[in-house]
């Protein structure tokens, strides 16, 4: 298989057009065409249904978009070793994070680094989950504990805060609890035990001893919304529960403390994508950390 023809493979998958890719690459259209036909032809199989308005990937072509994109990866690492590192930041990142953090607080501002960088892609997977670097499930993870083994680079993005939240709606009908006792005759919602996926998460215990929520939800997103909604009592973020004003803080002397951290693994060290992503990341945080606090 001729890696060229895999570049001009991931050309196309990234534009969605033969003649967009064949822009990007500097190749003429027809050469370009007939180079993924030879890696089609090379695998037995169709990757792409071209159509006059563009391709569309095949299932065979998301399956083999998966491997090459491992293979750009190891690609550019044998460069980075020859000191050969490619400056453009250009390519597939993909960044796995928590719901809370990707949804409220990355989602909005990541295009931002798409404006700056238009030949970058970025995949942004915020669901309730551990990512596994060394599988490729991600690119870069935001974790809320720093690794202590595999061959990763972790750096701390920021601390955050979580204190126990309620509705006004809530409170105007079952009052505001007094002291951590009183939490027990309150309706309380909390994670799906089994599916917490990191003790970070297990920060119940933290509070009381016995939290027995009456509703679990496995996303901090869903928690704020049943909080919102007036649902029960619940440990939420700080820096999402503030930005609604139906939001009344509960016991405000209970605060608790945790981080996050951005994690990828030692083979992406020099690829000029993944640092500019990591570097969007810290300044993004940088230019916000007031509300972590």
């Amino acid at each position: 298989m001729n890696w060229d023809d895999v570049r001009i493979f991931l050309a196309v998958a990234r534009t969605g057009q033969i003649l967009a890719a064949s822009r990007r690459l500097g190749l003429n259209h027809a050469t370009l065409s007939r180079r993924l036909t030879s890696l089609e032809e090379a695998l037995k199989t169709r990757l792409f249904i071209r159509r006059t308005n563009g391709c569309e990937m095949t299932a065979e072509g998301e399956a083999f978009l998966a491997s090459a994109e491992r293979m750009e990866t190891e690609m550019l690492e044998v460069q980075a070793r020859l000191g050969r590192t490619d400056a453009r930041v250009a390519g597939t990142v993909r960044i796995g994070a928590p719901d809370g953090f990707g949804v409220f607080f990355l989602a909005s501002r990541l295009g931002k680094l798409i404006e700056q960088h238009p030949e970058l892609k970025i995949q942004l997977v915020p669901v309730p989950r551990s990512f596994s670097l060394s599988q490729r499930e991600a690119d870069i993870a935001v974790t809320l504990e720093r690794p202590n083994q595999g061959r990763l680079v972790s750096g701390h993005l920021t601390d955050y805060t979580l204190g126990l939240y309620a509705s006004r709606s809530y409170v105007a009908v079952h009052g505001l609890p007094q002291t951590t006792e009183d939490l027990k005759h309150h309706r309380r919602i909390g994670y799906v035990e089994d599916l917490i996926f990191t003790q970070s998460l297990n920060f119940t215990g933290e509070v009381m001893r016995d939290w027995n929520a009456g509703f679990e939800i496995s996303s901090a997103i869903g928690q704020t919304e049943a909080v919102l909604a007036g649902a029960g009592i619940c440990i939420l973020h700080s820096y999402i529960a503030r930005q609604h004003d139906t939001l009344i803080r509960v016991l405000p002397e209970i605060s608790l403390k945790r981080a996050y951290w951005t994690t990828y693994h030692e083979s992406a060290r020099d690829l000029a994508r993944v640092r500019a992503v990591v570097q969007f990341l810290q300044e993004a945080v940088e230019a916000d950390r007031a509300i972590f606090c």
